[in-house]
């Protein structure tokens, strides 16, 4: 992962002093609320409905053993104990206390992490697919050309105010694991016939109020030209995009309002303006990142067939293994190893949440076992990503020491969730409730693995940051004159596993919160009635269309 010079140092103590005289300078009433919004948004705090909250950048997912034991340190002496995985690969804070946050942001930099721009309308951290640089179907690894964004967008003073958040993601891998197409900007990296590398660009993807699927603006962009690119999209965007309503100012309406054609038009003159006086990314700065992500020292020499006979007798003697082992493990592109996923979606517990005692469970098992890195997840799970295969029992073994023994990954119960009414001040309605009430429902595991593959998410609001309009089951709490209710959606998708790009279709009113988990049931029990051999829900629902079970929900 990406190791911070003595430029990148200074940068992040700065911005800590600065932010630090910021805050007394609020406190002490020399800074008006409206004057410390942005200032405050900028180094990734926002006041919630009971404390501040406090988002911590993650970029493209990686975080190493020491940063683990750093994170759960500050959970104790300036949290409850805990904090939070984001569906945008993000850490947050949901209970600290104003003055604390400079300190915080202080002891984060002394392990080479920030919050910056992790809100406000700038360049959001740039996510990837969690399985980037060991994923058997990878083309080209995207995180260096993550950290190159990230670098380059990083307190840019052109696009420090844009009209709105901004969001890019970057995918090197046949299957999109990063929803490239549910962003500001997405980039799938690919090779043209002559083997050059390049970019696929969408553009005006995104979720929230107005769902909308991105569009391609160009096919093929050679890798040197990648800043330059994004630069001509950022300008376009800020000159033309709304400033007058919010819900009006993402580059998703921009594009929608000025045509494909238009938009597009307009980036390549502005990039044709600019291009030959742009700093290129050379040879020398793309192998210059590339050195930060080169394979660590992999073991080349294993007896396939013996560890293969050894895990099926691991599995013979615990079916509990087995589960675990079919769910959460991965295949690897190099032989003798797998992606593991800690599934952190217990019952009971906020999905998404991590405790203290976890954090430091998990920088143990990564460096005995994945090289002392792990990778946060959209889906809110946390992935060991260099794992031996030989070691896996050991590893599952360990694993009921942190309660991160869930063999739930990709089920039903591995729910996508948001905060919720329970903490954002934004929400119309809890999502936690929900998420628990459903886990509880569905406990039956024989019978939540033979409904296969299913994700559900759940928003609290129309901003959506569980991404429900994705969800193959989405769930979004709405406000009826006070009072909770819920929507649900069937058939999206976030163009992961080879799956079309898809938004999900209302089903119909909404329901109370004591009802949803009743749908919820109603729905999968449809499913299996009327399923093809070997047909996941999604499919049956793209087959059966929505009445199917809209009749039988409302009946």
């Amino acid at each position: 992962m990406y190791i911070y010079d003595k430029h990148d140092h200074q940068l992040i103590r700065e911005r800590v002093d600065q932010f630090r005289d910021q805050t007394l300078r609020y406190r002490e009433g020399k800074l008006t609320e409206e004057q410390f919004l942005p200032l405050r948004l900028q180094n990734g705090l926002y006041i919630q409905r009971q404390a501040p909250m406090l988002r911590i950048a993650v970029p493209y997912g990686m975080i190493s053993s020491k940063q683990l034991r750093k994170l759960a340190n500050i959970c104790r002496e300036y949290d409850k104990g805990y904090c939070h995985i984001t569906t945008r690969q993000n850490i947050q804070l949901n209970w600290p206390s104003l003055d604390s946050v400079p300190d915080i942001l202080s002891e984060l930099s002394e392990v080479e992490m920030h919050a910056i721009q992790t809100s406000g309308n700038c360049i959001r951290n740039v996510t990837s697919d969690q399985f980037a640089g060991v994923a058997e179907d990878e083309l080209i690894d995207p995180r260096p050309y993550c950290e190159m964004v990230r670098q380059w967008s990083t307190l840019h003073p052109e696009f420090a105010f844009l009209p709105r958040k901004f969001k890019i993601a970057i995918s090197g891998a046949k299957s999109d694991r990063a929803a490239t197409e549910f962003h500001d900007i997405g980039l799938q990296l690919k090779q043209n016939s002559a083997g050059n590398v390049g970019f696929k660009v969408i553009v005006g993807g995104g979720l929230g109020r107005t769902p909308v699927i991105g569009t391609a603006i160009r096919d093929f962009l050679p890798e040197e030209y990648l800043l330059s690119y994004l630069c001509a999209i950022l300008r376009i965007y800020n000159q033309y995009g709304r400033r007058d309503n919010k819900y009006k100012a993402r580059i998703k309406i921009l594009v929608r309002e000025m045509g494909v054609s238009s938009f597009t038009r307009e980036v390549e003159d502005e990039w044709l303006r600019i291009k030959d006086d742009y700093s290129h990314l050379s040879r020398e700065d793309v192998n210059h990142a590339k050195m930060f992500f080169s394979e660590p020292d992999y073991e080349k020499k294993f007896n396939d067939a013996l560890v293969q006979e050894k895990l099926l007798l691991d599995a013979k003697h615990s079916p509990e293994f087995a589960r675990w082992m079919k769910r959460s493990v991965s295949d690897h592109r190099i032989s003798g190893y797998s992606a593991v996923t800690l599934s952190l979606k217990n019952t009971g517990v906020s999905p998404g949440d991590i405790t203290d005692k976890q954090l430091e469970g998990i920088a143990d098992l990564a460096e005995r076992y994945s090289f002392g890195e792990v990778r946060t997840t959209h889906q809110q799970n946390i992935v060991l990503a260099d794992v031996k295969k030989i070691d896996l029992f050991g590893l599952w073994a360990k694993l009921r020491l942190y309660n991160l023994k869930a063999a739930n990954v990709g089920t039903v119960t591995d729910i996508i969730c948001c905060p919720g009414g329970d903490f954002c001040s934004l929400a119309n309605a809890k999502s936690i409730p929900v998420a628990e009430a459903i886990q509880r429902t569905f406990d039956d595991m024989d019978y939540v693995y033979d409904l296969g593959e299913i994700q559900l998410n759940i928003s609290g609001c129309m901003n959506a940051c569980a991404h429900h309009h994705v969800g193959h089951i989405g769930i979004l709490g709405v406000d009826k004159k006070g009072e909770e209710f819920y929507q649900v959606t069937l058939g999206g998708s976030d163009g992961g596993q080879g799956r079309q790009a898809r938004i999900g279709k209302v089903l119909g009113p909404s329901f109370s919160r004591q009802e949803i988990a009743r749908v919820i049931e109603t729905i999968l029990s449809v499913y299996v009635e009327l399923r093809l051999a070997s047909e996941d829900f999604i499919d049956a629902v793209a087959r059966l269309g929505i009445n199917s079970f809209k009749e039988r929900v409302y009946a």
